[in-house]
């Protein structure tokens, strides 16, 4: 058979059920599976350690990132704890300084006080990561793109340091999806996903995945999924996977909407900074070319006034953009990190790394691009006739 192309590769790769021909992937809601005799079963034996539902789902998710295996999470977090129990006392973490609040958080307030140490350093600078990694670092942990800002990281060349010292590479490949980047093929370890986002993609569950390189690293994985206990349950699994049949569809459109929007912004006077990979104006443009089919639907920017006021003023005002949490769902998202994602982040630290306190984060969603757009439009306008109003107010005064 000729090579395939994603999405018909994706779909064929779900099973029809064996037992009954169903063509979508049946629910197998139980707890636990009769035994012919003490450990003689059909494969599985307790849903926590095994479920047929979840095993299609985790196969999907491998065979989609090109690794040996794939495991489903009760959440992105659960994923990444997953993930860090890998690690011992007087290990290191070389970590992107542009991270998710939420992989910040249990890294600082959870494994740091077990003897993990985090060292964080702006990765998409090479030889931040050959002057800072050490025979200690067990993990290089980057997001490319990053969670806000959308920095890209060299997957290739980081795997190439990671191994000079025996680390692992660790991408959290959420932003881009396997649609639009595989990390493995360019080197990394593991892969981690809050698949609530673009993998579930309706904003109806969350979830986590991990995919692992090798069998070692498989084995693993598994041993602390099941010993742990933090697994995706059987109908969130079929959720997933019916969202994972849509995803290259969803991707492109996603992506082809954000570059409309992005360029509409590129030529607004309000805003301060611009990101978005896939404008040339981009710091890591050709790496985000090089590595990546397209370059999502995440757009962040800061305003000339930066402050937390000017920043919720505008969040407030958009009406098809949805002021919440999350990102990569059907609806358009609007979102201020500093008050919202990213607020576990101490201010100094924050706002180093790039998040400054005008920081908008939009999740373009699969609505017309034009209406996007003039929402954005009005939103900006209602802001600056709100300035104007108080400014005049000022001077009258």
């Amino acid at each position: 058979m000729t090579t395939q192309h994603l999405n018909t590769k994706i779909i064929h790769s779900i099973p029809v059920d064996e037992l009954t021909g169903a063509i979508s992937v049946p629910i197998y809601q139980t707890s636990t599976f009769v035994q012919e005799a003490p450990g003689v079963h059909k494969g599985f034996d307790y849903s926590r350690s095994n479920n047929p539902t979840r095993k299609v789902l985790e196969d999907l998710i491998a065979n989609l990132e090109e690794g040996d295996a794939g495991f489903a999470f009760a959440s992105g977090l659960a994923a990444i704890d997953a993930v860090l129990k890998l690690l011992k006392s007087g290990d290191e973490i070389l970590a992107c300084d542009d991270i998710y609040g939420g992989s910040f958080r249990i890294f600082t307030h959870i494994y740091e006080k077990f003897g993990i140490k985090v060292n964080y350093v702006d990765t998409t600078n090479i030889q931040n990561v050959v002057d800072n990694i050490n025979e200690r670092t067990k993990f290089v942990w980057i997001e490319t793109p990053t969670n806000p800002t959308l920095k890209i990281s060299d997957i290739r060349a980081i795997s190439a340091i990671a191994k000079t010292v025996d680390a692992l590479l660790v991408v959290d490949n959420t932003f881009a999806s396997p649609v639009l980047q595989q990390p493995i093929t360019l080197g990394a370890d593991i892969i981690i996903h809050s698949a609530t986002k673009y993998l579930g993609g309706h904003s109806d569950i969350i979830a986590g995945a991990v995919v692992t390189k090798t069998k070692e690293l498989s084995a693993q994985l598994k041993f602390i999924q099941n010993s742990s206990g933090g697994i995706l349950g059987p109908f969130d699994s079929w959720l997933l996977i019916r969202g994972i049949e849509t995803l290259p569809l969803r991707i492109e459109q996603h992506s082809k909407n954000a570059e409309k929007v992005a360029e509409f912004l590129s030529h607004q006077s309000t805003i301060k900074n611009l990101y978005y990979p896939g404008l040339v104006s981009h710091l890591n443009h050709d790496v985000a070319k090089k590595q990546q089919s397209a370059f999502g639907s995440i757009i962040s920017f800061s305003l000339q006034e930066d402050t937390i006021e000017a920043a919720e003023s505008l969040v407030t005002s958009t009406q098809l953009f949805k002021l919440a949490e999350s990102l990569g769902g059907v609806k358009s998202l609007i979102c201020h990190p500093a008050q919202m994602t990213h607020k576990s982040i101490p201010d100094e630290k924050r706002k180093a790394s790039g998040v400054s306190d005008s920081l908008i984060r939009l999740s373009v969603g699969l609505e017309n691009a034009d209406d996007l757009i003039n929402d954005l439009k009005q939103a900006f306008n209602q802001v600056k006739n709100t300035q104007t109003q108080k400014a005049f107010a000022s001077s009258v005064c």
